[in-house]
């Protein structure tokens, strides 16, 4: 389930995540509590996954830098404050705390929602007591909106792209974490294939794009 991957560091360049990302977000702490694998969070569909072009909505002019406050993903319930994330001494992105079950996210040291680049947002599928801030991401459709609301006082509006899942092993850095001309964001959790001795096997990543902002 662990994998090695990059994210994006201040506006220049990249910073090693270490494997203790994905273990951190991805134990499945709920169902292994339960002893039970009876309810999975929804997976995203292969009709869901990246089209380039087909039906995705117009892209709006980047903002200034503004870290994000909250997220709101209407379409599956989300309404949760966000915290900012950096790294570990180990060099993996630090996650919010797992008792805290409505808390998402953002990695700090990165490009802030909204403007020019590829923002990162990360948060728990569950905890011991049950679904956590992202438990529906995988139900999420293209051209649903996601919400961030930005210590600027403006909200930035994000269109989804595609929604996909990757087993850890195979995860693709450079697609989910790479540079990008437009403002863009990525939502990760876990997802895939559970496991009672490791729990989940992947990732669940929403990729996004700036449509808009009020």
């Amino acid at each position: 389930m662990a994998h090695r991957s990059r994210a994006p560091r201040g506006r220049t360049g990249t910073a090693l995540i270490a494997a203790g990302t994905a273990l951190a977000l991805c134990g499945g702490a709920w169902l292994l509590h339960s002893g039970t694998a009876q309810h999975p969070p929804p997976q995203p569909s292969a009709a869901q996954a990246a089209s380039p072009g087909v039906g995705a909505a117009p892209e709006a002019a980047p903002l200034p830098p503004s870290p994000p406050d909250r997220v709101r993903i209407p379409a599956i319930g989300v309404d949760a404050p966000l915290m900012g994330l950096g790294l570990t001494r180990q060099g993996s992105l630090d996650v919010p705390p797992p008792r805290h079950k409505n808390l998402a996210g953002w990695y700090e040291a990165g490009t802030t929602p909204g403007e020019r680049g590829t923002a990162v947002m990360a948060g728990h599928v569950d905890n011991a007591d049950g679904p956590a801030v992202f438990y529906r991401l995988g139900a999420l459709r293209r051209n649903q909106v996601i919400e961030v609301e930005r210590r600027d006082g403006g909200v930035a509006l994000f269109s989804v792209d595609a929604v996909e899942v990757y087993d850890a092993a195979r995860f693709p850095d450079r697609k989910v974490y790479g540079a990008a001309a437009r403002a863009e964001l990525r939502v990760i959790t876990c997802g895939g294939a559970y496991s009672k001795r490791t729990g989940y096997q992947g990732n669940v990543v929403v990729f996004a794009h700036l449509t808009g902002s009020r």
